[in-house]
């Protein structure tokens, strides 16, 4: 996805409630692998952050996004998840992964 350098960021379209995204810049080196989940944010607007490539601990300083029925926005505008014009790579992985799945 493309950033927009707003606190009314983009809106990214998985299909799916996402229960892990992992996402990074890729047009801009100095910008970290970013970690959101539900786990540990269970509530909108999401926070705190997991930096996997460092040694830090978890944040909750910048990085600010809502989980979605069927996807996830960004809320923050800091360069490492919502430059103006920034290029973003993601992996999410689902919830729920299958249909009907939570049937016993």
């Amino acid at each position: 996805f493309t950033g927009n350098g707003s606190t009314d960021g983009p809106f990214v379209y998985l299909g799916f409630r996402p229960k892990f995204i992992l996402i990074k810049r890729s047009d801009a080196a100095g910008n970290d692998w970013r970690i959101w989940d539900t786990s540990r944010a269970n509530s909108n607007v999401g926070l705190p952050v997991l930096y996997p490539d460092l040694a830090a601990a978890e944040d909750s300083v910048t990085d600010t996004y809502d989980i979605l029925s069927n996807g996830f926005k960004i809320r923050g505008t800091g360069a490492g998840t919502n430059a103006s014009g920034g290029a973003y790579i993601y992996a999410a992985f689902a919830e729920n992964p299958f249909k009907n799945s939570l049937a016993r």
